[in-house]
């Protein structure tokens, strides 16, 4: 049985003023499974290609975050505490920072793990 879920393609933007990003992590919701979860992947070479003097720890700090909103573990801080829900609500919501979210997309699913590593594999790494 298929499920709809929705998910966010987060992007690491070194320098806002040149609209350049990398893609460095998909965030997967499908409420009818129960499941938020994301695969990251932070690429030094290619983010410092873009400004060699981006801050790579922080970007993977950011991301680690990420990571504990979708767990639902203390390294996603007070967010990590609200229904799965709520969490992606948090995590697909625009930001001003280094790593932003893209917009929402959507689809159908009955392995949602699954679906997120052939998302992963198609836009992250």
């Amino acid at each position: 049985m298929s499920h709809a879920y929705e998910y966010v393609v987060l992007r690491c933007v070194p320098r806002v003023d040149r609209e350049e990003f990398v893609n460095v992590a998909v965030v997967l919701h499908c409420q009818a499974a129960d499941f938020l979860d994301v695969v990251w992947q932070c690429d030094a070479a290619r983010l410092r290609a873009l400004d060699p003097d981006v801050d790579v720890e922080s970007v993977c700090d950011a991301l680690d975050f990420v990571d504990g909103v979708c767990a639902g573990d203390a390294r996603g801080g007070a967010a990590a505490a609200r229904p799965r829900t709520q969490r992606f609500g948090f995590l697909k919501a625009p930001r001003s920072t280094v790593v932003q979210p893209g917009p929402v997309h959507g689809g159908l699913t009955a392995d949602p793990d699954a679906e997120l590593e052939r998302l992963a594999d198609r836009l992250v790494r």
